[in-house]
């Protein structure tokens, strides 16, 4: 089998004021579709566009409190990962501070990410590539960058890996402006 990309990803939200407060308003996603859920009539389903055309769909109901922290275990969602153009970066982290919410930035070798949490604790990361990277070639790219970092006998795939990466596969090595951030190991 071989799948043509993610559709959508669907979590069980709070209530639709918050969801919408924080998704639409806070991070900018376009909310297209409202409506209540086919399987559960009492729930409503709330579709934001992730940015591709591709979707993050929330089940809430108006009865659900906002929660401050999650517990995640086995099968659950860890974080939701957005991928940010790298020029934004800066606006954004701004635009979460304004609205209240901590930001954590980090170096994570392949990309740079701010990490916040939304209304119920859920972790939500905000990555910018740290070279211009056709989506076409994003998969190739951070296989042959996770093949040279095994032949350094790396930890992590950093920079110089990426490169190499970029130039097997005949692309040129653009690196994005970002600025500098330690490198994270725990959010």
């Amino acid at each position: 089998m071989h799948t043509a990309g993610w559709d959508h990803v669907t979590l069980v939200g709070s209530n639709a004021e918050d969801t919408i407060a924080f998704y639409r308003d806070v991070l900018g996603l376009r909310l297209v579709i409202r409506q209540p859920n086919l399987d559960r009539a009492e729930v409503e389903h709330l579709f934001f566009d992730a940015g591709d055309g591709r979707l993050v769909t929330f089940f809430v109901d108006e009865s659900r409190e906002s929660a401050e922290r999650q517990d995640p275990g086995v099968g659950a969602v860890h974080h939701l990962a957005f991928r940010i153009e790298a020029a934004d970066l800066p606006g954004i982290r701004d635009r979460l501070h304004e609205a209240g919410h901590g930001v954590t930035e980090y170096d994570r070798g392949a990309f740079h990410s701010l990490y916040t949490h939304d209304h119920n604790g859920l972790v939500i990361e905000l990555a910018a590539d740290k070279y211009e990277i056709p989506d076409d070639k994003r998969a190739e790219i951070l296989a042959r960058a996770q093949a040279a970092r095994v032949d350094d006998g790396a930890d992590y795939i950093d920079s110089e890996h990426l490169e190499t990466a970029l130039e097997e596969l005949g692309l040129p090595v653009k690196p994005n402006a970002l600025p500098d951030a330690v490198t994270g190991r725990d959010f």
